[in-house]
């Protein structure tokens, strides 16, 4: 899957995203309309409008993700559960799931995977690790965790992650780790992406998918 999703256009690579805390129901149908339009991958969006961008895509084919304990992963486990049961009782397609950073900077390793691991049975599910938070041995170690947990994908970051304002070369060796400590999953670049020169960098580096509220200027400029 890995290596097909590799001759996609960058549109098509695009999980659109709109997680702004004041977003309304006519900005979730904005992103809908840009996802049909452009033809991304999907939408992501927070557990609020799960229900909402569903109907709204209709019988488009785009997955419908949501955003599950923004943006450090620190609500218990109970809590992350029932925002991922309900959020596929909505019409979730896959989940976007920030690992418990808390648990990792403490190296709860056996926590962080029994986490993950229930998270991933319920949906299709990428793991949001923080790469802007971790070091190198880190991301290495949450990457092995989150393949071993059964995710489909392991993802750098969300927003407000320090991530958002490294250089391009640091985020691209974030992927290159990820990659080679979690063989065969797909790898989603994200954090503050917002023109197709760098998300073709993503690309070139590893990415599969690209997570994104730039989604159109990106598509437009390809």
């Amino acid at each position: 899957m890995a290596k097909a999703i590799k001759k996609l256009p960058i549109a098509l690579r695009i999980d659109q995203t709109n997680i702004d805390s004041k977003a309304t129901l006519s900005d979730i149908k904005k992103t809908c309309a840009e996802v049909k339009k452009y033809g991304f991958r999907g939408i992501c969006v927070n557990p609020q409008w799960v229900a909402a961008a569903k109907a709204e895509l209709g019988d488009f084919p785009a997955k419908v993700i949501c955003l599950v304990d923004a943006p450090i992963g620190d609500s218990s486990h109970e809590e992350r559960m029932q925002i991922c049961l309900t959020a596929k009782n909505n019409g979730a397609d896959e989940l976007d799931a920030v690992a418990a950073l808390p648990d990792i900077k403490h190296e709860r390793w056996q926590e962080v995977y029994k986490d993950l691991a229930a998270i991933c049975k319920i949906l299709p599910t990428k793991v949001i690790i923080g790469s802007g938070y971790l070091t190198d041995k880190e991301i290495a170690m949450v990457s092995r965790l989150v393949k071993q947990a059964g995710a489909i994908c392991v993802k750098t970051a969300t927003s407000k992650d320090p991530l958002e304002e490294r250089e391009l070369k640091e985020k691209a060796w974030h992927l290159e780790i990820m990659k080679k400590n979690a063989p065969g999953l797909l790898i989603k670049a994200s954090g503050n992406i917002k023109d197709a020169k760098e998300a073709k960098a993503y690309v070139r580096a590893g990415a599969d998918i690209i997570g994104t509220s730039s989604g159109p200027k990106i598509a437009k400029s390809e």
